[in-house]
């Protein structure tokens, strides 16, 4: 039987729709998918990025806090500690006591620095002679973090004294006077730990009554 020839092209122009149709679905359903998928990359991104920020916030927060409590940080915030503070910055030592370790800081307050000869800290203090402000700063700070109870083990153990090596290389004597611990300096003169055991992230501070002098 032969079909008409109208009948044919409405068939033909019916399945070109339906195809078109069927095209047209196809391409709208990949492109939502597409955008679902962008929807998804981008709420992945942003979800990292997120998270990246809210590390490096918390890294951040961690370094403060770090810095804060550390030596550098404590002394900072002792209203004892002024002198010393301003040596550490004009030395360029500050950055060392805020950074990781283990240090023991014999810390002169300022009362210590006001006993200093007259104009001997003026003169420390000047950009010609930090070498020398390092060398009398460094001769405070013993590396190994030791509170007052291991000042005191290690006077015992030596029999009533013991040597402390200073980060500098030269030598403190640490010893006994009644129930006082006394550092012994290099010329020997003795400062009194007036108040000790401020511990910090990074070691421990004891305020001495003196500057300390190898020699």
């Amino acid at each position: 039987m032969k079909l008409n020839k109208s009948l044919v092209a409405v068939l033909l122009m019916a399945f070109v729709v339906a195809f078109s149709s069927c095209e047209d679905t196809k391409k709208k359903d990949q492109i939502k998918l597409e955008e679902q998928e962008a929807e998804m990359a981008k709420a992945e991104s942003d979800a990292k990025e997120a998270e990246m920020q809210e590390a490096q916030a918390n890294e951040e927060k961690m370094k403060e806090e770090a810095r804060t409590n550390s030596i550098a940080g404590k002394a900072m915030a002792s209203r004892d500690l002024d002198t010393l503070v301003i040596a550490l910055k004009a030395a360029g030592l500050a950055d060392m006591l805020l950074a990781e370790g283990d240090y023991t800081v014999f810390a002169p307050t300022d009362f210590a620095f006001s006993e200093l000869k007259k104009g001997t800290l003026e003169d420390l203090i000047k950009p010609e002679n930090k070498e020398m402000l390092v060398s009398v700063l460094q001769y405070h700070v013993v590396a190994g973090k030791m509170r007052s109870e291991d000042l005191g083990k290690a006077i015992d153990a030596g029999n009533g004294k013991a040597e402390l090596t200073t980060v500098k290389g030269d030598k403190l004597t640490i010893m006994r006077d009644g129930d006082q611990i006394v550092i012994k300096d290099g010329k020997g003169k003795k400062a009194q730990i007036v108040l000790g055991n401020i511990d910090a992230s990074n070691g421990v501070i004891h305020e001495v009554s003196k500057v300390l002098m190898s020699k």
